[in-house]
């Protein structure tokens, strides 16, 4: 009889451990939980009528693992293939769909899921599996610019290996111009943190004018000289010239910038000329991002700018200040560290 005079079920060699982690495991299916079940009591010798009440099975069932595990072991477990019909789309044919732009008659710039479904004739869950496998985002867009300048690579390496091994006994500074800061006042006072709240402020503000501030990073300690002036042409920029020169003295110093205008002003390159201690390292066109002053920038923009209060440019200028100070009594390092070749690969456009 089936109930009760079954052999004890052998398990193969590592079988145990395999079913003891399905039968544990919270993401194994329903089905298979069960069969492993049906192997793991059939194997320590329990009834076939016994496995069927305990697992809430029928005894032809019970029967039918036992033969299927005995003929090919654990795979026997497994769901057969199942016949039907395939899919009508594959997941690269989704995907060769999603590459090409939508057509005119749609009037969009990119496919949403549903869009799309509706275009192949498949289900938007479908495509939206294929966009997860491949990782495509239609729904996403962002920006690039590769620099044109025809010095690109003699730039990039001067710079950056002016960052990695700076010379001795010289000092390296970014120099750069943060213009148009905005002394924004809001039109109600700030709504303070609370437990459970964030800080809140109103939508709307009012103008106060604006500000430039000018700063020079020393990388090797991360101290900031800095001044702010009301405009930013090049007579602005030479007076800040000058206070760095007073700041630093005789000291050799190696100046990263960028090729803004005022930077080239015949002032500007005169006085740069007339101080043979001084020495100007400029960064590619469109390669501004290799100054590390902009780190700086974003810095003093995201901890003291954009969430300020400011009543007036004096106000303004006030808090940039008090930053600057706050700032060079807790100044760190900045340290460079990717290097030229990888900078040239991205900065590049591929070519075929």
């Amino acid at each position: 009889m089936a109930n009760s005079a079954a052999p004890a079920l052998g398990l193969r060699d590592g079988d145990a451990d395999e079913l003891d982690r399905l039968l544990r495991s919270t993401s194994t299916p329903a089905g298979l939980v069960r069969r492993a079940r049906i192997v793991t009591l059939a194997a320590a010798g329990v009834a076939n009528s016994r496995i069927s009440e305990v697992v809430g099975t029928s005894v032809p069932t019970v029967l039918k693992w036992r033969s299927r595990y005995l003929h090919d072991g654990l795979d026997g477990l497994l769901d057969a293939q199942r016949s039907g019909r395939p899919r009508h789309l594959d997941h690269a044919g989704v995907i060769s769909a999603t590459l090409k732009p939508p057509p005119k008659k749609y009037g969009v710039t990119h496919w949403s899921s549903r869009l799309l479904a509706s275009h192949l004739g498949i289900g938007n869950a479908t495509v939206a599996r294929a966009w997860r496998e491949y990782g495509v985002q239609p729904w996403r867009s962002g920006t690039f610019k590769f620099s044109t300048d025809p010095e690109l690579v003699a730039k990039v390496t001067d710079v950056v290996g002016l960052y990695l091994a700076p010379p001795e006994n010289a000092i390296v500074l970014c120099v750069d111009e943060k213009s148009q800061i905005q002394a924004l006042d809001r039109t109600a006072p700030m709504l303070p943190m609370q437990p459970g709240q964030i800080e809140r402020r109103t939508h709307d503000y009012k103008r106060h004018g604006t500000t430039t501030l000018f700063a020079a990073l020393e990388i090797a300690t991360g101290q900031v000289t800095a001044t702010v002036k009301p405009r930013h042409r090049h007579q602005e920029f030479l007076s800040f010239l000058r206070q760095i020169d007073r700041t630093y003295g005789d000291q050799e110093l190696h100046l990263v910038m960028d090729n803004y205008a005022t930077h080239k002003k015949s002032a500007v390159t005169e006085w740069i000329a007339a101080h043979p201690n001084i020495h100007v390292h400029f960064t590619p066109t469109s390669g501004s991002w290799l100054n590390l002053v902009e780190v700086w920038f974003g810095i003093i923009d995201r901890q003291a700018i954009r969430r300020g209060v400011f009543t007036s440019v004096k106000d303004l200028n006030a808090k940039i200040r008090a930053f600057i100070n706050g700032w060079n009594d807790r100044k760190h390092p900045f340290v460079w560290t990717k290097p030229v070749e990888e900078i040239l690969k991205k900065a590049q456009p591929k070519t075929n």
